[in-house]
């Protein structure tokens, strides 16, 4: 029993590091790949994870800086890397896919195109089954020894039918990202408004700003348009 718990504990504490230093990875400058192959090269030797992406933003206005962070969970841990700098080219490509899984890695390989979280372990026998709801309906659920992941994937509010499964494997085939079968998933998605609020928060203040901005130039671009003389009273020749 003792050497059961050592063994945890060193497997925890090996787990610990290795996230640890992925937070640190994408510190370093000079790296021409993209954040999630750098990630992905550094997490090479552990079988299975998820890289998410958990926020991302654009600052500056004449000189656009654009940056992503992200979170990376290794079983049932999680560590957040700071945000890192990104190409525009990037940030575009992924824009869409604000809290989805951009890279996934199980057993069975790996996973590229953009899901919704813990995708990749539903439908496997390994981890859980597919069980009936007091409506009739399908729905996956973990075993007991992996209901942590229904936690850390969202899934306990947000339970995966096997329809949805059933169109997810279809995208995936097709290499098509699955926003889910209502679009809750992506930067667009319902459950992500909810999920990611900080963003959203960021966005509409932003927009105030602009709003704003927009109006004063257009008040003080009217102001000095206007004679002069408009406001004096009468007029010549009196």
């Amino acid at each position: 029993m003792q050497a059961n718990s050592n063994m945890s504990l060193t497997k925890k504490i090996i787990t610990t590091c290795i996230l640890i230093s992925v937070a640190m990875t994408l510190q370093s400058c000079g790296d021409r790949r993209s954040p999630i192959e750098q990630l992905s090269a550094k997490l090479k030797d552990v079988p299975e994870y998820s890289i998410i992406l958990e926020d991302m933003q654009s600052t500056g206005s004449i000189f656009k800086h654009y940056h992503h962070k992200y979170k990376v969970i290794i079983k049932e841990d999680i560590q957040y890397t700071g945000f890192v700098k990104v190409s525009e080219q990037y940030y575009r490509k992924n824009e869409n896919y604000l809290g989805m899984a951009l890279l996934s890695k199980t057993a069975d390989g790996y996973m590229k195109t953009p899901s919704p979280p813990g995708y990749q372990y539903v439908g496997n026998s390994k981890y859980g089954e597919w069980k009936q709801d007091s409506s009739g309906n399908s729905i996956w659920a973990f075993y007991g020894q992996y209901m942590f992941m229904s936690h850390m994937f969202g899934m306990v509010s947000r339970p995966v039918y096997r329809s949805d499964y059933g169109a997810y494997t279809d995208y995936r085939k097709n290499n098509r990202p699955y926003y889910g079968s209502n679009n809750q998933y992506g930067t667009n998605g319902s459950a992500t408004k909810q999920t990611h609020k900080s963003f959203f928060d960021r966005k509409m203040a932003r927009q105030r700003m602009a709003k704003q901005s927009f109006a004063q130039k257009v008040k003080s671009r009217a102001g000095r348009s206007q004679s002069p003389f408009r406001s004096r009273g009468g007029g010549f020749g009196k």
